[in-house]
């Protein structure tokens, strides 16, 4: 088998593939629209990227991997659970669909894989992920591995409790850090005066008090998540992604602050957070490298 490895992220607007060495280096690329809706459209796209990146890298048995939203089965050969989205991706047989074989991970775990093999979190052991946008996703490293946990649901950080009496979110859960945070509740944060955090943030450096404060409690309220994992898992470092975190300083500054606030540095040692060095081809290089450790280990 070619030391070559295909990723590919099955993304709700576009699929990205890429063809990568041992070394993490990206030797080809592919993009194109998902067209989620119509499951036969996108199950053959990602059969026409898979067949692009092996006609270029000249192979036709290289090893696959999938990042895609929703939770795994045991085997990570499908997905098992995703209500509402992709239909048609639930249980579907990617290695019998592509005649290669194929793993599937899901795609916040696929995104700390990157970083942690080539990425932010190179040569550490235990790492917590999360990606902040129009939610906010999760994925754990421990002791080098990734962690799924039973039913391959584990990295839901997301779901984590900040407020009891806030109303619930997607799964029921009341006060969550996403709706603290996340893109999916900007406007109830507001009261509708805001769309987006881009929005949000843009009002808050030109002056905006009101802007201000609504973003800063909720930097505040990831701090208290992030202190709380701290104190479970006990990091070395927590990488933040996604498209919030293009709030820099914004966001990194404030958020350092609290949390001075909110850890538990015993003995003065403290988690290191750091921004995602992976763009929008995480996803993609994470499934690769996932793949490729579930040959070695099998």
């Amino acid at each position: 088998m070619s030391e070559i490895v295909i990723g590919i992220d099955l993304g709700g607007t576009r699929i990205k593939a890429v063809a990568i060495d041992r070394f993490g280096q990206i030797l080809h690329q592919h993009y194109q629209p998902t067209n989620d809706g119509d499951g036969a459209i996108w199950k053959d796209a990602i059969a026409v990227a898979v067949q692009e990146l092996q006609n270029k890298i000249e192979s036709l048995d290289s090893l696959i991997g999938i990042s895609a939203p929703g939770l795994p089965n045991a085997g990570n050969s499908a997905i098992a659970f995703m209500p509402g989205r992709l239909q048609g991706l639930e249980n579907f047989g990617w290695s019998e669909f592509l005649k290669t074989r194929t793993y599937v991970l899901n795609d916040a775990i696929s995104a700390m894989m990157a970083e942690a093999r080539f990425g932010a979190a190179k040569g550490k052991k235990n790492v917590i992920m999360l990606t902040l946008g129009t939610g906010v996703g999760g994925a754990i490293l421990i002791e080098g591995k990734p962690y799924q946990g039973a039913f391959n649901k584990a990295g839901h950080i997301g779901h984590m409790v900040i407020d009891s009496e806030g109303d619930p979110d997607v799964i029921g859960m009341p006060g969550s850090l996403e709706d603290a945070i996340g893109n999916c509740s900007i406007e109830k944060r507001t009261s509708g005066k805001f769309s987006s955090t881009h929005e949000l943030l843009e009002a808050s450096r030109k002056g905006d008090s009101f802007a201000t404060d609504i973003w800063l409690t909720s930097v505040k309220k990831l701090a208290i998540g992030l202190a709380a994992l701290t104190n479970i898992l006990s990091p070395e470092m927590i990488i933040l992604g996604g498209g919030i975190t293009e709030a820099g300083e914004d966001l990194f500054e404030p958020l350092g602050k609290y949390m001075s606030n909110y850890e538990w540095r015993a003995g003065g040692n403290q988690t290191a957070i750091v921004k995602a060095q992976f763009g929008d081809l995480a996803g993609a290089v994470g499934a690769a490298c996932f793949a490729r450790e579930q040959i070695k280990s099998n």
